[in-house]
C-alpha cells in the first residue's frame, strides 16, 4: 500500500529550525484527495526521526493541531515528527455528508464503514493505521518508531488504533477521549450510520469493549478537564477506568480541575504528552 503514491507539498513554513508542512496525496483507501499536516524537527535533516500520529476531533481538519496546540517547540527539542491527518474523507459529497457536525465531513470517527454510501470512502481506520504511515514513512525522513495520540473523537481514534494494533505503536495517550462510543450519543449516531443497526458490530470500535475483551499491553494515559462541557454525556472517563481495573490494564487518568474541552486545555498539557511519548520512542 502506498507504493506508487506521491506526496504533493501544499505549504511549508520554518518553525523552531524544523518545518511545518502540508502535503496532499491521492488516497486509494478513501478514494479521494487527502491533506495532512506534518511537523519535521531539525534532526530530520540528518536522519529519520520517530513520529507521533495525532488524531483530531469533530469538525477539525489537518490544520487545527498545528495551529493551536503549540507542540512544535518541544517536538523540535526532542527530535519528534508529528503527523496530523484530516478527520474524514473530503470532496466525496455523499448524501447527508455535510448536514451535521457529528456525522460525515469532519466526523469520520476513525472506523471502517460497512454501510452504503459511507463504505465507499469512510475507511479512516485503514487510512490512519496503514495507508498514511506507508506513504509518509517511505517519502519523508520519518522512521518506523510510532506513538499515537488525539483529542475527543481523535482520542477515541488513538485508543482504538493502539488497542487493535498494539505492535504498531510504542505508546498511546488521549485528551478528552470518547471512551465508550457505543453508549453515548456521538458514537451511537455515527456507528449506526457507518456500521449498521446492530450494536454487536460496534464493539470492535469501542475502547472500553476492546479492553474488556483483549486487554492492553500498552499503558494508557488520558488527560481530562473537569470543566469539560461534554464530560457527563459524551466522554465519561470513569467507564474507561472501570474497564481498565477489571482487565488489569494500566491507566494514568489525569483529571484537571477547571479545564474544558478546548485547545487551551491541549496547549497546557501537550508538552507532558510529548515527553511521555518521547520516553517510549527512545528519545526522551
Amino acid at each position: 500500500m502506498g507504493g506508487t503514491m506521491t506526496l504533493e507539498p501544499v505549504a511549508e513554513s520554518r518553525c523552531f529550525e524544523g518545518r511545518v508542512a502540508r502535503y496532499r496525496h491521492r488516497s486509494e483507501v478513501l478514494d479521494c484527495e487527502m491533506t495532512s499536516g506534518i511537523y519535521l524537527p531539525p534532526q530530520a535533516e540528518r536522519r529519520p526521526v520517530p513520529v507521533l500520529y495525532w488524531l483530531s476531533g469533530l469538525t477539525c481538519t489537518d490544520e487545527n493541531f498545528m495551529h493551536k496546540a503549540g507542540a512544535q517547540r518541544v517536538a523540535a527539542e526532542l527530535g519528534m515528527a508529528i503527523v496530523c491527518p484530516d478527520t474524514s474523507p473530503r470532496g466525496t459529497d455523499l448524501p447527508g455528508e455535510h448536514e451535521s457536525y457529528d456525522l460525515g465531513s469532519g466526523a469520520g470517527f476513525y472506523v471502517n464503514a460497512t454501510q452504503a454510501p459511507w463504505s465507499a470512502h469512510y475507511r479512516m481506520y485503514d487510512y490512519v493505521v496503514e495507508e498514511l504511515p506507508a506513504v509518509v514513512e517511505s517519502r519523508l525522513p520519518i522512521g518506523p518508531a510510532r506513538a499515537i495520540s488525539g483529542h475527543s473523537m481523535g482520542g477515541h481514534g488513538a485508543l482504538i488504533c493502539a488497542l487493535r494494533e498494539p505492535r504498531r505503536y510504542l505508546s498511546v495517550s488521549a485528551f478528552s477521549p470518547v471512551v465508550n462510543p457505543t453508549e453515548v450519543p456521538w458514537g451511537q449516531k455515527a456507528f449506526s450510520h457507518y456500521l449498521g443497526d446492530d450494536p454487536a458490530d460496534w464493539r470492535e470500535w469501542d475502547a472500553c469493549a476492546l479492553i474488556r475483551e483483549r486487554g492492553s499491553a500498552l499503558p494508557l494515559r488520558v488527560e481530562q478537564g473537569e470543566a469539560d462541557g461534554f464530560l457527563g454525556e459524551q466522554l465519561q472517563p470513569e467507564r474507561l477506568a472501570e474497564a481498565c481495573r477489571e482487565a488489569g490494564v494500566t491507566l494514568d487518568l489525569r483529571e484537571r480541575p477547571g479545564y474544558d474541552h478546548s485547545y487551551y486545555f491541549i496547549a497546557t498539557f501537550i508538552d507532558h504528552h510529548l515527553r511521555y511519548h518521547a520516553r517510549a520512542l527512545g528519545i526522551g
